[in-house]
């Protein structure tokens, strides 16, 4: 099973999740309605809180870590994901705020204490250093991450046509597997 406690918490999830089987979600996670969490992903919420609001997706390989609480930083670093996000395959978040309807490019590092303005692109294989601000309606893309451009109409329409598209597609993975467990349940012995 994906789902593991850690001390006295444990992973709460929303109504209509898809948590592929392969996906590791460990400790204070909390996952909104329709979202979904695909292959090999890691949710560690063992030291501080991970929140996922509703339709965003975590694709393959992806890692969502935290900072611990400690007298100097009382709250730690938990890492909070917003409403209709897209976080793209092996992106490793640590510790930061995503806002919502954005898009976080494959390979891209977002490290402590970032945070993620609503409607923000970042281009893949990306770096965004601790503590920095990514503005709302802008591309930012490099190693470090810097502001791009302001993103066109059409490019903020697409953030939140990117989670929706996820949300049919996690539907039809748990629709194809009810059905394939119904046969399975219906087949002779």
């Amino acid at each position: 099973m994906p789902l593991s406690p850690y001390l006295d918490t444990s992973p709460v999830l929303g109504d209509d999740i898809y948590l592929h089987a392969s996906a590791q979600v460990i400790g204070d996670v909390r996952i909104g309605r329709d979202s979904s969490v695909w292959c090999n992903t890691v949710l560690r919420g063992d030291v501080n809180r991970i929140v996922i609001g509703e339709c965003s997706n975590v694709q393959d390989f992806a890692m969502g870590h935290v900072a611990h609480k400690h007298p100097g930083k009382p709250d730690g670093s938990p890492l909070i994901i917003g409403d209709y996000v897209t976080i793209g395959h092996s992106v490793l978040l640590h510790g930061c705020t995503i806002g919502n309807e954005c898009l976080i490019g494959m390979g891209s590092i977002i490290m402590d204490d970032v945070v993620v303005q609503d409607r923000v692109m970042i281009g893949a294989g990306s770096l965004v250093s601790p503590g920095k601000v990514l503005e709302s309606g802008h591309l930012y893309v490099g190693r470090p991450a810097k502001k791009v451009r302001a993103l066109s109409p059409e490019e903020i329409a697409y953030l939140k046509y990117s989670a929706e598209h996820y949300v049919r597609v996690k539907n039809n993975h748990i629709s194809s597997e009810t059905n394939a467990t119904r046969s399975q349940a219906n087949e002779p012995s």
